[in-house]
């Protein structure tokens, strides 16, 4: 019993070719038996997608393109190549929208699996373009491709490097925090330091001096203590805050964001 073929059973392919494909696509490639190319390639992968979903070029002896469900005519690969040019501007402007480290691992997430896409799709048309010689039109695919890698190869390095710069210029920021904390924790703990013996002997002796203002004027020798210790309050507050270093200059030509490439 026959094995039954992923290909359309009207394609006027040489069996050996229908033999060397299994039940999936496999990897992207290209068979030649005969004068006939047949080429195996993937669709624009989309996040998630754990199994490739394959398509199928069949080039004729008398140059003649059929594929398995974009129709037939040189248009047909055209279309293939269109819909990894969607995926990329889609990507593109996702990345530009980005501005959160999260929505640049999303991109760079959808960007890998696009990106080995490409890459194996140029090397597949590039050893097409040998099978057929000087083909025209199989020379214009395998530039067009080459187009499509470099583009996706470019947009992954600028969104990792975006990454890169934001965890990095997080982590300045964080580190600074952490030293202004540590610094006022410092100052903080010196108060404590000159303080504590005092409060503590105090304590200890149950000193209580009079001062003459237990019975005079009430209340405004205790509103007075709540304006002076309020006051003091806020000294000590600007004491503990008050910035440690100067704000880091930024570099002469350095922006904020690492520059794009044209």
């Amino acid at each position: 019993m026959a094995t039954p073929s992923i290909l359309p059973m009207s394609w006027e392919v040489p069996e050996i070719l229908r033999q060397r494909l299994g039940d999936g696509p496999g990897r992207q490639r290209v068979m030649e038996a005969n004068g006939h190319l047949l080429l195996v390639v993937h669709r624009p992968p989309k996040l998630g997608d754990r199994i490739r979903s394959g398509r199928y070029f069949w080039r004729s002896p008398e140059g003649k393109w059929i594929s398995s469900d974009l129709g037939q005519g040189p248009s047909a690969m055209l279309k293939h190549l269109d819909e990894y040019t969607v995926a990329i501007e889609r990507l593109e402007k996702a990345e530009n929208d980005a501005q959160s480290s999260e929505d640049y691992f999303r991109v760079i997430s959808e960007l890998a699996p696009l990106l080995r896409a490409t890459r194996n799709l140029h090397a597949t048309l590039q050893k097409a373009r040998e099978l057929s010689g000087n083909d025209r039109l199989m020379i214009n695919y395998r530039d067009r491709s080459y187009e499509l890698e470099r583009s996706a190869e470019l947009l992954y390095n600028e969104s990792k490097n975006e990454l890169d710069f934001l965890i990095a210029q997080r982590s300045e920021q964080q580190a600074a925090s952490s030293h202004r904390m540590s610094v006022s924790a410092h100052r903080l703990n010196i108060l404590v330091a000159l303080f504590f013996p005092i409060a503590t002997l105090a304590t200890v002796f149950g000193s209580s001096l009079r001062h003459g203002f237990e019975t005079a004027n009430a209340p405004y020798p205790f509103l007075t203590m709540l304006v002076v210790g309020f006051l003091l309050g806020l000294f000590l507050n600007w004491f503990i805050n008050v910035p440690i270093d100067p704000k880091p200059r930024k570099r002469p030509g350095v922006d904020a964001r690492v520059p794009r490439s044209p």
